[in-house]
């Protein structure tokens, strides 16, 4: 099994939680897959734990990708969750797969020069977003990360603090309103695909709006896209 390899013309393509179409999503096997392969960027999901360190999980608590244990990872700690063991695809045990640290995933993405496309989840405080960013920039990678969030505060936060850092808003249809929000706060598009279409593109591209489509994983789709002129494809397998 391998990725599925589409007509990607300009259009940079994002492995989803690594290439979570071949391995555990969100883990070291998925990024280090998205590594060896042709992809500009590897996006992961980042959680704050109970006693204030970071740890990746898409999920706010570890029931599917473990055997069933359901901790909620906020109200977990760091420790007690990296002991955690996770389920390969299959569902079977796999003794190599653990939630990794924020450190881990910037360290395999920098290994292979892949761009960091961080997602926030969890509502951060601004001591927690500045926590975030020291721990990324001394792996002094900072400037290979995307942040994105479905959580707009997140990104302000982001914003205040490093004006001129890569952002992408998280999100499905956009209003003229929240369009013109982007622009003024510097922040780009990261939306839910079906709600794309070439005169969306267009408009965002006028407004100086750089597009990322998710999830992507039909052939035909993702070449649609590709010649509507998005900017990004964040995909589980195609590549």
């Amino acid at each position: 099994m391998n990725t599925v390899k589409i007509n990607k013309g300009s259009t940079l393509m994002v492995a989803h939680r690594g290439v979570s179409g071949l391995e555990r999503e969100n883990t070291a096997a998925a990024f280090v897959a998205a590594g060896n392969r042709s992809y500009f960027g590897v996006e992961t999901d980042i959680h704050r734990t109970y006693d204030g360190k970071f740890i990746i999980s898409h999920d706010g608590n570890t029931a599917r990708t473990s055997s069933g244990l359901r901790c909620e990872i906020e109200k977990t700690s760091y420790d007690v969750l990296r002991n955690i063991p996770l389920t390969d695809t299959d569902g079977r045990p796999r003794a190599d797969l653990c939630l990794p640290s924020l450190e881990e995933y910037v360290r395999i993405c920098a290994r292979y020069e892949k761009v960091c496309v961080l997602e926030i989840k969890s509502d951060l405080s601004e001591e927690d977003t500045q926590n975030m960013i020291d721990i990324i920039t001394a792996e002094n990678y900072l400037h290979n990360v995307i942040f994105i969030a479905f959580g707009y505060e997140n990104l302000v936060k982001v914003k205040k603090i490093l004006p001129d850092q890569p952002a992408q808003y998280l999100c499905g249809e956009l209003d003229d309103a929240m369009l013109e929000r982007l622009v003024k706060d510097k922040i780009d598009i990261d939306i839910n695909h079906p709600h794309v279409n070439k005169k969306f593109v267009d408009k965002a591209h006028a407004m100086g709006l750089k597009i990322n489509c998710w999830t992507v994983d039909n052939p035909a789709r993702a070449e649609a896209l590709v010649e509507m002129g998005v900017d990004y494809i964040t995909t589980n397998i195609l590549e």
